[in-house]
């Protein structure tokens, strides 16, 4: 069976793109043949074909295809986004110099940061940039928005040549394709901006362009881009197109919608600029404030430049991430996950501190990236078919129903938007309303209650002995508010506890261990993922509650990201839809922070895909409301369970118009305890209401001492004295009732 294409395709195609196309638009400018070979006997949603071009330099390609739904007779490319499915493989690069460091797949992972002085105080910039350097950054970037900043720049960099400090400094520019000319003589990198750099600022306005419209504005950017790129050749700069989620243009927008399609294409056309101009020296990043979006967006580009031959390297980091644990853990999820599939080669982590303080957990990203590829993390190679690369769709395990007959209600155990576990000692069963309270249960007189953020099971390695009442008594209160007991198989056959969840593994289910128990008992089953899939059959004929993702921290070849991915494809392929909690032991004396990235990088990188409904997280010497906390951040930063406030804080630069620390700082104090609320804490109105894309409310520097306050996107009050605009927000969101009091302590 033989097929032609002509005319255009759809962006979602671009494995069958010519690579000749640099209209962006998927116009094919020769024949492409397309051979298909007994597609009626095709068994998998998956079949390969030749795509024979016309064209002689082209040659012939493989072309990977699946059906575009189960049983539908179209056949659709399937983009390949990495270079494994089943390990970690770097992305074979090109190198990009910027200075005297070099970026790119044979290159150590570069870490940077950004000065948050003005730049106009050279000096202050000069002692910052020291600092950083000295902390140990590869590069270091710099805010030059007008005349005077451009102008200090060249001070600054000879006042770092002078005192011996060669650190590749990159000037980020927005709305100034003059100053980025100007800066180009002295500084090594140029970041821009598609959305700003030759479109006005969004104005988030639906436009209509015609075919021609739209060609004319693509000759303006090339008009107005052309000159940068060719003073960077003749400097020997390097640049960076750095899209970001928030500030994309209208006319992007229109035409592809706020969407990491839309942050890919906003790109495309500042790099197909540079390639006709035969320049090569730049990198891409796609960066977002949600790390769900970011990671589909980097995972977009890469396909597409896949689908192009293209090499260039990646900037990765996940913008006004925050600061504290939840900027280092959204970090972690967005960047994480890309390093778990072998992408990026250089990172920043955004975060509302000094910016020395990005240094460390950057470096922590970084190792755990260039760790994880060379050992070639990883597992047997499987077939994936139902993972969703490019947008998110959750798979929601089956949650417990109730069963005739009963005592307790089993309904609690897990929740619907994400699941959090914790391990319980017997020492902590001592005193029970201390234990309460470690599980944010709520208490009236001495009882718990579930509460908006209370652990909803526990896993407890040891049961008490039978005549400990106190301690019994404790479990069954929790039992009785719907609060699942786990216990090890061994623990429940000797010193049974009514209504406890049984934790068995695959070989006690294979010889039948379980079936020592009385009858209706429920369990859970603890698998590893990288198990043969025989081992896995027994898992057809039981019910367990909910499996444990469990692999050993000791067993590094072996990759939980793809051990975990491989297990869900298991149990898709057979319609097993057990709910699967990411059990993650941490070994003793870990780093709080190595904890976070580590959680972040592994659970997370799964759940951005919609894969898992919870969290067990165990480090042996960690404070019990930490590894809770942490849990209940991973499970808000993936864009689940939303426990606490959401804020979206820029990391501030020499533009920010107030000390964002002490602002973010008291805004949080007084705000904190908005569930489901997302405030946006913006030094100023580059990163302003485009980039608070998720935000319900926004508090923006204005001009020098003036807030402006946003509903959404939407700008409501203006010029708002500094010392009265924290209680101008909070008013803010009382009027469009979204205000509670804070909870009273007990």
């Amino acid at each position: 069976m033989a097929t032609t294409t002509t005319g255009a395709l759809p962006p979602s195609f671009p494995s069958l793109k010519s690579k000749d196309d640099h209209s962006g638009l998927g116009s094919v400018k020769s024949l492409d043949f397309v051979r298909v070979s007994d597609l009626k006997r095709m068994k998998s949603r998956r079949t390969k074909i030749s795509v024979i071009r016309n064209s002689s330099s082209s040659g012939q390609d493989i072309v990977d295809l699946q059906q575009s739904s189960q049983g539908s007779p179209l056949l659709v490319p399937r983009q390949r986004y990495c270079e494994s499915l089943h390990n970690t493989v770097r992305r074979k690069t090109r190198t990009v110099m910027v200075g005297n460091v070099a970026l790119g797949s044979e290159h150590p992972i570069r870490i940077q940061t950004m000065t948050t002085t003005d730049t106009k105080d050279v000096s202050g910039t000069v002692q910052q940039v020291m600092k950083i350097a000295d902390k140990g950054a590869d590069l270091v970037r710099i805010t030059v928005q007008g005349k005077k900043e451009a102008d200090a720049c060249f001070e600054i960099k000879n006042s770092l040549v002078q005192k011996n400090y060669n650190i590749p400094l990159v000037a980020d520019i927005h709305f100034a394709p003059t100053i980025a000319l100007r800066v180009a003589e002295c500084f090594d990198k140029i970041r821009v901006n598609p959305g700003n750099f030759a479109d006005r600022r969004a104005q988030f306005e639906k436009l209509i362009y015609t075919e021609e419209d739209y060609q004319k504005e693509l000759e303006h950017i090339e008009q107005v881009f052309t000159p940068l790129v060719e003073k960077c050749k003749k400097y020997g700069r390097a640049l960076r197109i750095g899209t970001n989620h928030g500030s994309l243009s209208d006319r992007i927008m229109s035409y592809y919608g706020d969407s990491p399609r839309g942050m890919v294409e906003s790109a495309f056309e500042f790099a197909r600029i540079c390639r006709k101009l035969d320049f090569h020296n730049f990198v891409f990043s796609m960066k977002a404030s949600n790390p769900v979006v970011m990671v589909q967006a980097y995972r977009l580009l890469v396909s597409e430049m896949y689908a192009q031959g293209w090499d260039y390297p990646l900037h990765l980091g996940v913008t006004e991430a925050g600061e504290g644990e939840d900027g280092r853990m959204k970090s972690a999820i967005g960047i994480g996950t890309l390093l778990q599939d072998g992408l990026g080669d250089t990172i920043r982590v955004s975060l509302t501190e000094p910016p020395e303080e990005e240094i460390d957990p950057c470096r922590r990203l970084a190792n755990l990236g260039m760790e994880a590829s060379k050992l070639k993390s990883g597992v047997e190679p499987f077939e994936e078919k139902h993972r969703h690369y490019f947008d998110f769709q959750r798979r929601s395990g089956q949650l417990p129903v109730q069963k005739e007959g009963e005592e307790v209600d089993y309904r609690g155990a897990l929740h619907r938007d994400g699941s959090v576990l914790m391990s319980v000692s017997l020492d902590q069963l001592k005193v029970p309303e201390k234990l309460y309270k470690s599980l944010a249960a709520k208490l009236v007189v001495g009882m718990p209650f579930k509460d908006l953020a209370t652990v909803d099971s526990i896993l407890l390695r040891q049961l008490p002995p039978i005549d400990d009442h106190n301690a019994r008594l404790a479990l069954k209160r929790l039992i009785d508010i719907s609060m699942g007991v786990i216990t090890p198989l061994s623990e429940q056959l000797v010193k049974p506890l009514p209504n406890a969840m049984v934790l068995v593994n695959l070989k006690q289910l294979s010889i039948g261990a379980h079936k020592l128990l009385p009858p209706g008992t429920r369990f859970v089953v603890s698998v590893r993922g990288d198990e043969p899939f025989e081992e896995l059959e027994i898992l057809k004929g039981v019910d367990p509650m909910m499996l444990l993702h469990d692999l050993p921290h000791v067993e590094d070849k072996v990759s939980r990201v793809h051990a975990a991915r491989r297990l869900f494809e298991y149990l898709a392929d057979n319609s097993l839809n057990f709910p699967v909690i990411h059990h993650i032991q941490f070994e003793n004396g870990i780093n709080r922070d190595d904890l976070v990235i580590g959680a972040g990088a592994n659970a997370g990188a799964l759940l951005v895909d919609g894969l898992g409904d919870g969290l067990l997280l165990e480090a042996p010497d960690k404070d019990f409301d930490f590894l809770r906390d942490t849990s209940f951040n991973l499970l808000q930063g993936c864009r689940m369970r939303n426990t606490k406030t959401e804020y979206v804080s820029c990391p501030s630069c020499g533009r920010t118009l107030f000390d964002l620390q002490e602002i973010s700082a008291e805004i949080r104090e007084k705000t904190s305890h908005l569930p489901g609320v997302s405030i946006a804490i913006m030094g100023c109105i580059v990163n302003g209401p485009g980039e608070m894309a998720d935000a319900d409310f926004g508090y923006v520097g204005g001009v020098p001492g003036k807030i402006d306050l946003y509903v959404g996107k939407t700008v409501v009050k203006r010029g708002i004295a500094m010392e009265h605009a924290t209680n101008a927000l909070i008013e803010l969101i009382k009027e469009n009732g979204r205000w509670v009091d804070p909870p009273t302590e007990d």
